[in-house]
C-alpha cells in the first residue's frame, strides 16, 4: 500500500442535521448504536474539554428525532470520558469508557457496563491494564477485539482479544508504535481481514496510518494517510464500502464523513458536517438508506452534540 493524500468528492448529501446534547457547559465524544430497535447516543458531559467532573449521559430516542435522557454515568472525584458502544452477540450491549483520576499525574483505567435495554446499566467493571486506553472494540466470529493505547511513555498501540469482553488478552504486544498511536476506528471484512485507521500525535510523525491484517492478527501491514485525524470511527456498509468519520486537520477543522479505500490506502472526503473548532468524534450507524452520524461541534458558540442524517450517492 502506497501513502496517498487525502482526495475530495462530492459524492454525499447532509440531510438533517439536529441538535440533540447541550445541557452541559461541554457535551462531546459521542457515540450512537441502534438496540432492540431504538437509537441509544452517548456522550461526556462536563465543565469543560478536560475537567474532573465528566459523566456518561445515554439519550434514547424512538425515531432520532425526541430524544429523552436514559441514564447518567458518573463517580464523584473520576472523569469518565469517551464512551463507546459495543453490540453483544449475546444481545447485551456493552459500553467502554476511560476513567480518569488525578490531577498533576493522571491514571487511566478503561471500565465497561452491561446493559440489557440502554437504560439499566451494572456497575462498572475495570477491563484491560491500566494506563492503556481501550478505544474501539468489535466482535468477530465470536471474540471481541480491541485497539488499547499507552497513556504514558513509552507510546504504542496495543490489539486485545476477548471471550467475554471483559478479560482481555493482548494478541499483538505493540500493534503499532512511532508518532504517539493513540486514537482508532476498528472493522472487520466478510473474509476476516481486519482494518484499522490509527490517529497519530507525534511531533514530527502525526499522519494517520491505515492498518490491515487476516487472522490471528499478528502480522499487520501499515500505509501512511498522509493527513492528520481526530476521533476516528470506521464502519462498513452493506455494500462493502467503508466509511470514515474523522476530525480533519488540514487548515480547516472540521467533522468530516470520508471513503476509505483500504486496498490503495486513500482517505477520501465526501462530505464536511457542520462544524468547527472543538468537534469531531463521531459515532457511525447505517439505518434505512442513510448514515446516521452523531458528533459534538462549537461551532454554534457552546460545545453541543449534534445528530447527521447524510445520504450517499453509491
Amino acid at each position: 500500500m502506497n501513502p496517498s493524500p487525502i482526495g475530495r468528492t462530492t459524492d454525499a448529501t447532509v440531510t438533517a442535521v439536529r441538535r440533540i446534547g447541550d445541557s452541559a457547559p461541554h457535551s462531546a465524544f459521542t457515540d450512537l448504536v441502534r438496540h432492540g430497535g431504538v437509537w441509544l447516543c452517548a456522550f461526556r458531559e462536563g465543565s469543560t474539554h478536560v475537567s474532573g467532573d465528566g459523566a456518561i449521559r445515554v439519550l434514547a430516542s424512538v425515531d432520532g428525532r425526541a430524544w429523552a435522557p436514559a441514564a447518567l454515568l458518573r463517580n464523584d472525584g473520576v472523569d469518565l470520558r469517551d464512551p463507546r458502544f459495543v453490540s453483544r452477540p449475546d444481545g447485551g450491549l456493552h459500553l467502554y469508557a476511560a476513567a480518569v483520576t488525578g490531577e498533576t499525574t493522571k491514571t487511566f483505567q478503561t471500565v465497561a457496563w452491561l446493559s440489557r435495554d440502554g437504560h439499566s446499566w451494572g456497575d462498572p467493571t475495570p477491563v484491560g491494564e491500566p494506563d492503556v486506553w481501550v478505544w474501539r472494540a468489535a466482535w468477530h466470529d465470536g471474540v471481541m477485539y480491541g485497539v488499547g493505547y499507552a497513556t504514558r511513555e513509552p507510546w504504542f498501540a496495543r490489539l486485545y482479544r476477548s471471550g467475554d469482553g471483559v478479560d482481555l488478552r493482548p494478541v499483538t504486544p505493540t500493534l503499532f508504535a512511532g508518532g504517539y498511536p493513540n486514537e482508532s476506528g476498528l472493522v472487520f471484512e466478510p473474509d476476516g481481514t481486519a482494518v484499522c485507521l490509527l490517529r497519530r500525535d507525534g511531533q514530527e510523525e502525526a499522519t494517520a496510518q491505515l492498518g490491515r491484517a487476516r487472522p490471528p492478527y499478528r502480522e499487520w501491514d501499515w500505509a501512511d494517510l498522509g493527513v492528520r485525524v481526530g476521533g476516528p470511527a470506521l464502519l462498513r456498509l452493506p455494500d462493502g464500502g467503508l466509511i470514515a468519520g474523522v476530525r480533519l486537520l488540514d487548515g480547516r477543522t472540521r467533522t468530516a464523513i470520508c471513503a476509505v479505500d483500504a486496498e490503495r490506502a486513500v482517505l477520501t472526503e465526501l462530505v464536511a458536517l457542520p462544524s468547527g473548532g472543538d468537534t469531531s468524534y463521531p459515532g457511525l450507524v447505517w439505518h434505512d438508506g442513510l448514515l446516521h452520524v452523531s458528533y459534538y461541534s462549537s461551532h454554534e458558540g457552546r460545545t453541543c452534540v449534534y445528530l447527521a442524517e447524510v445520504a450517499l450517492g453509491r
